[in-house]
């Protein structure tokens, strides 16, 4: 299930430990940066250890992709069939991880996945349409987890 495809790294993909939470946090914080940079603004940047409770990374499952040598180079979270959490090590950007788990957490999501991808973030929008999501709508309010900033969404969907 979920092989590796022609030029993707390969990875093995895990439920989350606890034991990957420093890794996790600097995958977040690395990558978070390049997500504000060309959307809200990297002056919105929280470190996920100031907002995973509080924006729900556990409130449903989260897997892991760990290389062979056993680093964690990327995590997804799914909950109620939305990916809310999709961030990779941006040393490892471009080597089919982000789609990898991607997939995976679509296999296990049921027949319509949505997810919410910042204006601005032109990978993760082109990877979710590579992967056959389609942009319902744009919708414009508040920064999740940073509510002073403002910010737009492309609200995405897949129908299995």
């Amino acid at each position: 299930m979920n092989p590796t495809r022609p030029g993707e790294h390969p990875v093995r993909i895990r439920r989350y430990e606890d034991r990957d939470w420093e890794a996790v946090a600097r995958i977040h914080d690395a990558a978070r940066l390049d997500e504000l940079r060309d959307s809200v603004g990297v002056e919105a940047f929280l470190t996920l250890e100031r907002t995973a409770e509080t924006e729900g990374l556990f409130d449903g499952e989260v897997w892991v992709a760990e290389e062979p040598d056993g680093g964690v180079v990327g995590f997804v979270a799914l909950a109620d069939d939305e990916v809310t959490w999709l961030y990779v090590d941006p040393a490892a950007y471009r080597r089919g991880i982000g789609a990898r788990l991607l997939r995976y957490a679509v296999e296990r999501g049921g027949p319509r996945i949505g997810t919410t991808v910042l204006v601005g973030n032109a990978a993760a929008l082109a990877l979710y349409e590579r992967e056959g999501f389609a942009l319902v709508e744009t919708k414009s309010g508040k920064l999740e987890g940073n509510e002073s900033f403002a910010a737009s969404g492309h609200i995405m969907e897949l129908r299995k």
